[in-house]
């Protein structure tokens, strides 16, 4: 059972209630809401006025949400999902929109991956590929560590022929601040097994993403 708790952060806030979540612990989130007071004090704005009275334990909340890619039990991303079939031929799952957030400036990035594999007498449900790919995004991260934990974990859990994957993604790091180039986007690419060593199957998972979505194109 949940335990929830008032407490009274710095600088006088009005009472907030903290609970356990994914990620933090009421009383983690207790410090990150502070931390949020101060931040707001030290910019000149009262953590006490009414619009931003509640905001410390919004970020607090916000953040159990985000990085909740560290909680995911890896044993139940898979859930008995790996089927037996003969089938040897790629599979792609492509533009699979994603969110994360930046380890350096702690703002997000997001924008979409795809992933292929070749089966090794076993494929992985649809639905778990997305999902492993949020499990990496949610988190603190940077896009090329994430590219290459995603085909890792795949190879791992399937061991399949070889393993491909293309991530794009706008950062607001870029965009807001720093160069301030809204529309730069940076790909990266994990290439295991076959499609590292077989230049016409990377080839062909490369038609495949770059191919369009739209029936009606």
């Amino acid at each position: 059972m949940i335990e929830e708790r008032p407490t009274t952060a710095r600088g006088g806030l009005k009472q907030l209630t903290f609970e356990d979540g994914l990620v933090l612990s009421a009383e983690c989130k207790e410090v990150v809401a502070e931390a949020i007071s101060t931040i707001l004090d030290a910019i000149g704005q009262d953590p006490a006025r009414d619009d931003i009275a509640s905001t410390p334990l919004r970020v607090a909340r916000m953040y159990d949400e985000l990085l909740s890619g560290y909680m995911t039990d890896q044993v139940e991303l898979l859930n008995d999902a790996l089927f037996d079939v003969e089938y040897d031929e790629m599979v792609v799952v492509k533009d699979i929109d994603f969110y994360s957030m930046c380890e350096h400036h702690m703002l997000p990035f997001y924008g979409h991956a795809s992933v292929g594999y070749l089966p090794n007498d076993k494929v992985i449900g649809l639905s778990k590929i997305p999902r492993l790919v949020d499990m990496f995004a949610r988190r603190l991260q940077v896009q090329e560590r994430m590219t290459q934990q995603i085909a890792t974990f795949l190879e791992e859990l399937i061991k399949p022929r070889g393993v491909a994957v293309v991530v794009e993604a706008s950062h607001l790091c870029a965009a807001m601040r720093g160069v301030k180039k809204q529309r730069t986007r940076m790909v990266t690419s994990a290439m295991l097994g076959a499609f590292r060593d077989n230049p016409s199957t990377r080839g062909e998972f490369m038609m495949h993403i770059g191919a369009s979505s739209d029936p009606l194109l």
